[in-house]
């Protein structure tokens, strides 16, 4: 049966509706929370200023939101003291207030610790903004030192004329295209993890009713440290959170210590008494290779092990699986394009 053109038009326009609806309450809701720890940051502030609060009320304060508040994890004395953080690096720089609001707190943090100066923190948002960076990305690009590379460009551009501007941004993103890392093919790298993420997480939903998804970007703490874990479920089989870390490229050691060390973290931090050790999956694919790698906390007993493995996708699954995703994109023919380009 032939659509009518003119139906299918307001069927698009429908969906369109939806979508901007769904993204306007993400932002609202993302807002009102940028809010609340604003003004929690700014009480913090004030009773330690006036002497009447020490860092043992903030623990206390802690404590108290998680025996009211027991669903919430975001008021740990750790986060309560980088709310405060939040409104002091902040308070006097009202330019950018509206800016802090409009990415999520992860991102801010992210921002917090690495960045040194005002206007370094003003560069990273206003990036992270324009280029839609997710946490990850712009922690990959605050360690690697992008805003000294892009304000020691030779044609130096000044930088607060830039922010104030920020219709001039496009060829500053030229010139950094042109002269270091090439933004669009790291923004196509970019759009192809979260596609794989939001790939790994329909199929394991998928494959089983035992999976039960957690979180995307999940977020990890320890002491004044922020990670973010990419994946995360809870299997009801094993009683255990499965943790997945993706990345793009070839395998290296290192990999497997730092997937360690995050399920470390869910262990002491988010793991229930009456759960099983964490167990993580590490995978690393580029449109060649795939290193897929279970890894299992020491205590396990190979009998334990083997339970696991007969209970979690197998290796050879996940490799169909991966083969399928670049097959679907087309990624390899795009990469070779750009390679020839």
């Amino acid at each position: 049966m032939k659509q009518d053109p003119l139906f299918k038009d307001q069927l698009i326009e429908i969906t369109q509706r939806v979508i901007a609806a769904k993204q306007n309450a993400l932002q609202s809701a993302n807002t009102v929370l940028l809010d609340l720890y604003w003004q929690i940051g700014e009480y913090i502030s004030r009773k330690i200023a006036d002497a009447e609060w020490t860092e043992d009320s903030i623990k206390k304060l802690a404590l108290h939101l998680a025996q009211t508040q027991p669903s919430l994890r975001s008021f740990t004395f750790e986060n309560l003291f980088r709310m405060r953080q939040f409104y002091d690096t902040y308070k006097e720089h009202k330019k950018v207030a509206i800016l802090i609001k409009l990415l999520p707190w992860a991102h801010n943090l992210i921002i917090l610790n690495q960045s040194k100066s005002a206007e370094e923190r003003e560069f990273y948002l206003r990036m992270a903004l324009q280029e839609g960076w997710s946490s990850r990305e712009l922690e990959r690009q605050a360690k690697s030192n992008l805003f000294e590379r892009v304000v020691l460009l030779p044609r130096k551009v000044v930088p607060m004329m830039l922010y104030n501007h920020p219709g001039i941004m496009a060829p500053l993103s030229d010139a950094y295209i042109l002269e270091f890392l090439g933004i669009p093919t790291q923004r196509a790298k970019t759009n192809i993890r979260r596609t794989l993420i939001n790939k790994l997480k329909s199929f394991f939903i998928d494959l089983c009713s035992d999976f039960c998804f957690i979180g995307l970007e999940f977020p990890l703490q320890i002491s004044e440290w922020d990670f973010t874990l990419d994946l995360l479920f809870f299997h009801r089989g094993l009683n255990a959170l499965v943790a997945i870390d993706l990345k793009l490229g070839e395998f290296e050691t290192s990999h497997l210590g730092q997937l360690s060390f995050y399920l470390e973290i869910l262990d002491n931090t988010i793991k229930k008494i009456h759960e099983q050790p964490s167990i993580g999956l590490l995978v690393c694919t580029n449109q060649k290779n795939n290193f897929i790698k279970y890894t299992f906390n020491k205590s396990f007993t190979p009998e334990h092990i083997a339970t696991c493995k007969a209970l979690l996708p197998s290796r050879a699954i996940l490799q169909v699986k991966l083969q399928e995703f670049y097959e679907e994109n087309n990624i390899l023919e795009i990469e070779e394009e750009k390679a020839l380009a």
